[in-house]
C-alpha cells in the first residue's frame, strides 16, 4: 500500500515536468523565428521635368501642323494661330537679346502664360465645327496638297510661324474665292474659274517652295533654355 501511494503521487510531478519541457521547446522554436521583414517602400516616381521654352514652342507647332494636315484647322484659323506664335517668338528673341541670350524667371513665366493661351485656342479651333473639307475634284485636291506641304514645312522647321501665317492667309483668300464662285454657280466652278484658281495656286505653290528653302528656319528645341 505504501508503494502504490508513492507511485500515484509521482505521476503529477512527471506530467508537470513534461509540460515544462514542451513549453520550453515551444518558446525556443518561436524565439528562433525571425519576424518577417517589412515590405520595402515603393520609391516615389521622379517628377517629370517641365518643357523648356524651345520645347514648348516646338510642341505648339507640331499640334498646329497636325491640325492642318487632318483638316481640323482651317487656313484662317491656322493663320491666326501662327500670327500669335510669331509674336511670342519675336518677344522671346528680344528678351534673349537684352539678357545675353538668356531669359529671366519673370520672362519665362510671361512666355509660358502666353503659350498657355495659344494652347487653349489650338484645342478650341481643332474641336469646333469648322473643318477644312476637301472633295475629289482637282481644285480641292490641289488645295489639300498645298496644306500638306505647309504642314510638313511647319513640322520640319522649314517654315517659321510668320511665314506660315502669310501662306495660310493666301490659302484663305483662295478658299474664300472658290466658295463664293461655287455658291454663285450651284456648287460648281466654271472652266474659267477653275483656270483662275489654278493660276492662284501656282503662285501660292511657288511661295511655299521659296519660304521652305530660304535662310529662315524654325529652330528645333534644345536641351537647355
Amino acid at each position: 500500500m505504501k508503494f502504490t501511494r508513492m507511485k500515484w503521487s509521482a505521476l503529477p510531478v512527471a506530467v508537470l515536468m513534461a509540460g515544462s519541457v514542451a513549453m520550453a521547446q515551444d518558446q525556443s522554436s518561436s524565439g528562433s523565428q525571425q519576424p518577417a521583414p517589412a515590405p520595402a517602400a515603393t520609391p516615389a516616381p521622379a517628377e517629370k521635368p517641365k518643357p523648356t521654352i524651345a520645347q514648348r514652342k516646338e510642341n505648339q507647332q507640331d499640334r498646329i501642323a497636325n491640325g492642318v494636315q487632318s483638316g481640323q484647322l482651317t487656313a484662317g484659323e491656322t493663320a491666326n494661330l501662327e500670327k500669335k506664335e510669331a509674336a511670342i517668338n519675336k518677344e522671346t528673341a528680344a528678351d534673349r537679346a537684352a539678357n545675353d541670350g538668356k531669359l529671366t524667371g519673370a520672362e519665362k513665366k510671361q512666355i509660358n502664360g502666353q503659350q498657355n493661351q495659344v494652347s487653349k485656342q489650338i484645342y478650341a479651333d481643332k474641336h469646333n465645327a469648322k473643318t477644312q473639307h476637301y472633295g475629289n475634284n482637282k481644285v480641292d485636291q490641289r488645295r489639300e496638297n498645298q496644306q500638306d506641304r505647309i504642314a510638313q514645312g511647319v513640322k520640319s522647321g522649314q517654315l517659321t510661324p510668320g511665314e506660315t501665317a502669310k501662306l495660310e492667309n493666301q490659302q484663305k483668300g483662295i478658299n474664300k474665292q472658290v466658295a463664293a464662285d461655287r455658291k454663285a454657280n450651284g456648287g460648281t466652278l466654271t472652266a474659267s474659274e477653275k483656270k483662275q484658281v489654278n493660276k492662284e495656286q501656282n503662285g501660292a505653290s511657288k511661295n511655299i517652295y521659296h519660304k521652305k528653302h530660304n535662310a529662315k528656319t524654325q529652330p528645333q528645341a534644345q536641351p537647355k533654355q
